[in-house]
């Protein structure tokens, strides 16, 4: 793959398949591998990693968002993700931040990042002048609190959905009005603990890309990886969980997500191969 210019985000249209963003967790308390890559050389190498199995963006993430995440402030937040962000311009691997504090997004589109992802959505209009000046793309995610970390609340999957629709309007709406280029958006409906505590509805909507797709026109962000809603089914621990987790992220795929954004890459990446290799292969005739 050709270079990117620093902050030009991978053509969606120039493809085909799903995109794989890496999940590069750099917290204490990611609930899947918290504390492995603190090291800002372990975190390095752990970077690097998803590209080497097959991710378009890596994305790292300085803080988690589960209902009982720390607060890591904005400053922190920064020099976490510097060792990060500079090895991957070194290597011209495009980039992704997972933040919702305005200052680390500011930060990050100074470092040339190709996508910011906000599991809030982008709620303060502050920085929308910023954003809309920026060539990054924009991974507006629902979040049914609008604000603070996610509830662990059981919900209604109607509910939520309309929730949802009224959510992926307003939101690109106001980015739009505030001089975000449409074809800069991306729109993930969050499934996990930001939908509510019972997997009845985050399977709902994961079932609903393709109503997304046409409702929106937009590209569509899945990000399920290793999240308890499909150990809640499976009955596996987290370190157990990856078969779960690519089947859910094929089914997405089948519908027309986008993006896949996953901590295991080589996991759907494998699998994509495989059905697009069945998918090509010649039937032979009956005799």
């Amino acid at each position: 793959m050709a270079p990117l210019a620093l902050g030009e985000p991978v053509p969606v249209s120039d493809r085909r398949g799903p995109l794989l963003v890496g999940i590069v967790n750099i917290t204490e308390d990611a609930f899947s591998d918290g504390g492995r890559h603190l090291d800002a050389g372990a975190a390095v190498r752990h970077a690097l990693r998803p590209r080497a199995q097959g991710a378009v963006t890596v994305e790292p993430g300085p803080a988690a968002s589960t209902p009982d995440s720390a607060r890591v402030p904005a400053q922190q937040k920064c020099a976490r993700l510097t060792p990060l962000l500079d090895r991957l311009a070194v290597e011209h691997i495009p980039s992704s931040v997972d933040s919702f504090l305005p200052e680390t997004q500011r930060f990050a589109v100074s470092r040339g990042v190709s996508y910011l992802n906000d599991s809030q959505g982008f709620p303060h209009p502050e920085v929308y002048e910023q954003l809309a000046a920026a060539r990054c793309r924009r991974v507006v995610v629902h979040s049914a609190q609008r604000l603070g970390p996610a509830p662990r609340v059981p919900t209604d999957p109607a509910e939520v959905r309309d929730g949802i629709l009224e959510f992926l309007t307003e939101r690109p709406t106001a980015l739009q009005a505030a001089g975000v280029a449409r074809d800069r958006l991306v729109v993930d409906p969050g499934p996990g603990h930001f939908l509510g505590s019972n997997p009845e509805t985050s399977f709902a909507v994961l079932g609903g890309v393709r109503l997304l797709k046409e409702r929106f026109g937009l590209p569509v962000m899945i990000s399920v990886s290793r999240k308890s809603f499909l150990r809640s089914v499976t009955g596996r621990e987290i370190a157990e969980s990856g078969p779960g987790t690519t089947a859910a992220e094929i089914r997405a795929t089948l519908d027309g997500a986008d993006y896949v954004r996953t901590h295991d890459v080589g996991a759907p990446h494998a699998a994509l191969t495989v059905l697009r290799t069945a998918e090509q292969a010649p039937v032979p005739h009956a005799r």
